[in-house]
């Protein structure tokens, strides 16, 4: 190689006995102190002439990078290296804290302020344990990923619906006098509690409508099937709520059940039209039921008119009989004979009787024969 040196000890030249080039500071090393540089002397000499091509083209490689660095951050052309003309340069590193400075205050306060809304709780986690519950309003938090918050609606009702009204599916459950029924029905609730809600029940929703079923069959299976389709449906919802809750609070769900709705039930498709028939016969025996008494009410009364006015009456003859007798039997006479044409003849002289409703029937017939 054309700088390789003359000694056989290495490329650095012999040891310190043998004075070498890099050996004291007279030497033409350009050595002081009297001895070399670092432990392995001041390295082999750079024979004269034009260097490798090799090391020209790393340099360009660098120096191509260092002006590539410059454009992108708006620094000059001639090493100026600047952000925007001024003194920050990415080459010796002093934008680098501020970038990160920067990078940490907007990271602390988007995510170490939360707003929650009216109808919303917020549960806060730290490393994924329950620390705190908050309500409505701005709060602040530890940065994320300390600290997590999850957001839950608990004044929003949900509702679940079990069964389907329109017939599509059948939800068949036994009554307690061994009869099917077709029940369709929706149940409301909303979160009572958000952290109990969150980490007590995998699956509320799913645990919601297993509850329901559960409560549903057990006081399905206390009632009639007359009474399940009639009367008692409103009652059997009730039940099914408290029932509800009472599961619900022994799970720890954070559940509150607001209402539970039976929207249909009807025995199975198979035999609807028989119970249908059969409905109908009981509605008409209760219209002709309900006909009967009205009539033995209005007789009933009638009766007991008839008898307040005969006490009445009797009340008057104890006090005066003779004159209550032909009190009762000039009113009787006067409704009878006022119906009747009659004549009254005096047994003591005889006159002549003048026969006024004779005269009243010609005089009312005259006009009509003149119009003929």
């Amino acid at each position: 190689m054309p700088w390789q040196n003359n000694n056989d000890d290495g490329p650095w030249g012999g040891g310190s006995e043998s004075g070498g080039n890099g050996g004291t500071g007279g030497g033409t090393g350009g050595g002081s102190g009297g001895g070399p540089k670092n432990p392995w002397g001041d390295g082999p000499k750079r024979p004269p002439g034009p260097r490798p091509s090799g090391n020209r083209e790393f340099d360009d490689i660098i120096r191509r990078g260092q002006e590539k660095l410059r454009s992108q951050f708006g620094g000059g052309g001639n090493g100026g290296g600047g952000l925007g003309g001024s003194n920050f340069d990415l080459g010796n590193g002093k934008a680098l804290p501020w970038i990160g400075a920067a990078v940490i205050a907007t990271w602390i306060v988007l995510t170490s302020f939360y707003r929650v809304d009216a109808q919303e709780r917020a549960v806060v986690q730290r490393f994924g344990r329950y620390v705190d519950s908050s309500g409505p309003g701005m709060h602040f938090k530890l940065p994320w990923p300390i600290d997590a918050i999850t957001l839950r609606k608990v004044e929003e009702i949900r509702s679940i619906d079990i069964g389907a009204s329109d017939g599509a599916t059948e939800n068949l459950m036994l009554t307690g006098d061994q009869n099917i029924i077709n029940l369709a029905y929706a149940v409301r609730w909303k979160i009572k509690n958000p952290e109990l809600y969150l980490f007590e029940l995998v699956d509320p929703e799913q645990t919601v409508r297993e509850v329901a079923e559960s409560a549903m069959r057990a006081e399905i299976s206390k009632a009639s099937l007359n009474d399940a389709i009639g009367p008692q449906r409103a009652q059997i919802a009730e039940q099914v709520r408290e029932r509800m809750q009472e599961l619900l609070d022994s799970y720890r769900g954070g559940i509150e059940v607001r209402g539970v709705d039976i929207r249909q039930a009807d025995p199975p498709a198979a035999v609807d039209d028989a119970f249908k028939d059969v409905s109908a016969a009981q509605q008409d025996a209760q219209q002709y039921m309900n006909q009967a008494r009205t009539y033995s009410q209005r007789l009933l009364a009638q009766a007991q008119g008839a008898a307040a006015a005969f006490d009445a009456v009797y009340t008057q003859y104890r006090l005066a009989p003779e004159v209550t007798r032909k009190r009762m039997y000039l009113e009787t006479m006067e409704s009878v004979l006022s119906k009747v044409d009659k004549t009254v003849v005096d047994t003591g002289n005889v006159q002549t009787y003048l026969p006024l409703p004779e005269l009243r029937k010609r005089s009312a017939a005259a006009p009509e024969a003149s119009t003929r």
